[in-house]
């Protein structure tokens, strides 16, 4: 039996940022974080793209549109601290056809009002700052979004943390909570208060303290395709116009902190909670109820789910996605497209009522436990101030 002052199930960013924030504020609390993988951020913090975020996405009233800003800010010091490099690439928005005009006025308008440095510039502009880009009349200009190596950033901060005292628990799967005790395959944990952040898991350790009961998990698979070459010296992310209806971006090009370019990524309804390749981590009682939320959304085309599904099960043929790709640039060379980055799977909460995924950051909990439901992109970007935020709303 081990006895902390707090316990935090998940070795990801914003597990390890609210132990990092904690103990800047008290050096002599005693934090275990727990998570059942061999190392930190094996999930989603390590498998995601990198990219620091702006904030102008967001509407006003969420979450996101207050922290994100914040966080690009907050995580650039971090890096700076620790040594890390950051590629200051930048991001553009372009526009295929005049509709999509209104759409880049709407997200320059978030932005500012999110506190973010966008602008709406011409297509003669867009092309100084990326001569391959290719737009229609305009697109949207941000200086600040940069990317990072997200597994550096994690293993940089797991290095903070043991320095200051932080105790980690790998290879230790929380199986229960009952009263103030934590029960894993490793041992029981006697704790004042628990933090989850156990992300896919998230809200099943939730309901075992009845919180997240209007939600569940619903798995994404997201997959790159590198383009080692970049014969065309593509220097800047170039996205597209979203849907602003749903919380993924289209494919797009990434530029990593290395230079390497990735074209993706895919936001395809996987099978279970872990399918990342094949029959690796397979659960039937995942598969049975993953299947049936999505054959529901599927039939009821809740939030457009079945157009979205249609169109990312044809991105898995290579030539639809380079398709895809190919509409935000002048030059692409098909030839130099490469294989399938490691896959990532979106810890997506859909609330069962309104049967609408959750866009933004959802946390509930009382003086005893604090359940971190939803922190899906920007989540990466937000972790520092959203560890405040939960530190101030629910640990203090």
């Amino acid at each position: 039996m081990e006895k902390v002052d707090l316990v935090i199930v998940g070795a990801g960013i914003v597990g390890m940022a609210i132990a990092d924030r904690l103990k800047q504020r008290s050096p002599g609390l005693d934090i275990a974080i727990l998570d059942k993988e061999s190392d930190v951020a094996q999930h989603a913090s390590g498998r995601n793209s990198g990219v620091l975020h702006a904030g102008f996405y967001y509407t006003a009233d969420s979450l996101k549109a207050r922290l994100t800003v914040a966080g690009n800010t907050a995580m650039r010091e971090f890096c700076q601290a620790q040594g890390i490099g950051i590629n200051e690439c930048g991001k553009l928005v372009v526009a295929t056809n005049r509709a999509e005009l209104k759409q880049l006025k709407t997200l320059e308008a978030r932005g500012q009002a999110n506190g973010s440095a966008v602008s709406i510039i011409s297509a003669a502009e867009a092309e100084r700052i990326e001569p391959n880009v290719r737009t229609y009349e305009q697109a949207l200009w941000s200086p600040r979004t940069a990317t990072v190596d997200p597994k550096e950033v994690c293993l940089a901060l797991k290095s903070k943390l043991l320095a200051a005292g932080v105790r980690f628990f790998t290879n230790t799967k929380a199986l229960s909570i009952q009263g103030s005790l934590l029960h894993t395959d490793k041992g029981s944990f006697a704790f004042g208060k628990l933090v989850n952040c156990a992300g896919l898991y998230a809200d099943r350790l939730a309901q075992q303290c009845g919180f997240g009961k209007d939600y569940i998990m619903i798995p994404f698979k997201g997959l790159y395709l590198k383009y080692p070459g970049n014969p065309t010296n593509i220097k800047t992310n170039i996205y597209p116009v979203p849907n602003l209806k749903n919380p993924f971006l289209g494919v797009h090009f990434t530029v990593t902190k290395s230079g390497l370019v990735k074209l993706g990524p895919t936001a395809t309804p996987a099978l279970w909670r872990e399918n990342y390749r094949g029959l690796d981590r397979f659960s039937f009682r995942e598969l049975v109820e993953t299947l049936s939320w999505e054959s529901l959304l599927f039939v009821t085309n809740a939030f457009g789910f079945r157009n979205l599904a249609f169109e990312e099960m044809q991105k898995y043929r290579k030539r639809f996605f380079v398709d895809q790709a190919r509409k935000l640039v002048k030059e692409m060379d098909d030839a130099s497209v490469g294989d399938w980055s490691e896959p990532g799977i979106r810890a997506q909460l859909l609330n069962k009522k309104t049967k609408q995924l959750v866009q933004d950051f959802i946390v509930e909990g009382d003086s005893r436990s604090v359940h971190i439901l939803n922190a899906v992109s920007p989540g990466f970007t937000c972790s520092f101030p959203f560890a405040e935020y939960v530190i101030e709303k629910y640990l203090t």
